[in-house]
């Protein structure tokens, strides 16, 4: 289980990020974190910025609604997504990672 939780603004995502992927895509949940593969090499925030896509576009949320709190030089990140709720993003969550094991068996961890 993803361990989202509540913040002032919106609701704070764990990452496990995997930078230098063959693709961008959501592979499921490790330690209570969002997997995200990204092919963007983890220099100068490229890969931050592509994961930063890529949840916008599986969470269907705007750009501005998604930021980076901590971990810029790891592979354990924060981020914030703005204006949702912890209930909201986990709903959406459960969807996401629904649809991502069940097309691949290799997703699950």
């Amino acid at each position: 289980m993803i361990a989202v939780s509540e913040h002032s603004q919106g609701c704070v995502l764990p990452i496990r990020a995997q930078p230098g992927a063959k693709k961008n895509a959501i592979l499921g949940e490790h330690a209570g974190a969002l997997r995200v593969a990204v092919t963007a090499a983890p220099e100068r925030g490229k890969a931050n910025e592509a994961i930063r896509d890529v949840l916008c576009d599986s969470l269907g949320c705007k750009a501005s609604q998604v930021a980076i709190l901590s971990g810029e030089a790891s592979r354990e990140k924060r981020f914030l997504i703005s204006g949702m709720k912890v209930e909201d993003l986990a709903n959406r969550l459960s969807a996401l990672l629904a649809g991502s094991t069940s097309a691949d068996p290799k997703a699950r961890s």
